[in-house]
């Protein structure tokens, strides 16, 4: 899901930098390659497991993906948690994705390899886009950008809710055209809320704030780019599905 942590209303007047070091573009990508190796530290001890004792997988699974969601929902309300929550949160999410991406990969070999480069690319044909300025983030672009997000997350919750009656939403989890258009669609705004993110994390150096900022840009921009992978993943699962 896209990453619900940055947002314009962030920027408030207790988060101006006072004294001390500012919030930087460069420290943020830094503390994202710190970011990158816990999530691959955790991916790898879910995959290990996965194969060694899978029992002991299922737990660190379930024990991820709880945790990881409880560190987000603290960092939505405590920005200053997020020094010391990013990193445990990607080393979390990472034994959920490790033993998601594995699952994939015995179902369809060498799709997690293209789905990572799939993500690179997108990643970085955005961030092209966003500092050329052919894409701006404008307050229509946020308006349209949030209602996709809040749409695409209902149809996850009642996706959800069916999955316990032991039902699924008809069509669009399948590999016929409906299921590949909404994978492309989701796929789209994934991308585009990469904009968002980069929008925060370069207008938040420009004013000034906390360097407690840069860890909270960098979970915020690892969380959308995970939501990104996922999907590609998801998507190519439908397309090798089909042959």
């Amino acid at each position: 899901m896209s990453n619900p942590i940055l947002n314009d209303d962030r920027f408030s007047a207790d988060a101006q930098i006072l004294d001390g070091a500012p919030m930087t573009i460069q420290g943020t990508v830094n503390k994202i390659f710190l970011l990158f190796i816990c999530l691959i530290a955790g991916c790898a001890l879910s995959v290990y497991y996965l194969f060694a004792n899978p029992a002991i997988a299922i737990g660190l699974v379930s024990i991820g993906s709880i945790l990881s969601f409880i560190l987000v929902l603290i960092t939505c309300f405590n920005v200053k948690s997020a020094k010391y929550l990013a990193a445990p949160y990607a080393l979390f999410e990472g034994l959920t994705l490790g033993a998601f991406s594995a699952l994939f990969e015995k179902a369809y070999p060498g799709i997690v390899i293209n789905a990572i480069l799939g993500t690179f690319v997108v990643l970085f044909v955005m961030l092209a886009l966003y500092k050329a300025r052919f894409i701006q983030y404008t307050e229509k672009f946020r308006a349209v950008l949030t209602t996709a997000i809040l749409s695409i997350l209902a149809i996850y919750i009642i996706q959800f809710i069916a999955m316990i009656f032991s039902r699924s939403i008809p069509l669009i989890w399948q590999s016929g055209p409906v299921g590949i258009g909404f994978s492309l669609f989701v796929i789209v705004i994934a991308a585009m809320s990469l904009i968002q993110d980069f929008f925060f994390i370069e207008t938040s150096s420009q004013r000034m704030l906390s360097k407690d900022y840069e860890w909270f840009g960098a979970m915020g921009l690892m969380i959308t780019l995970i939501w990104l992978y996922t999907e590609i993943l998801r998507l190519l699962a439908k397309l090798n599905s089909r042959d």
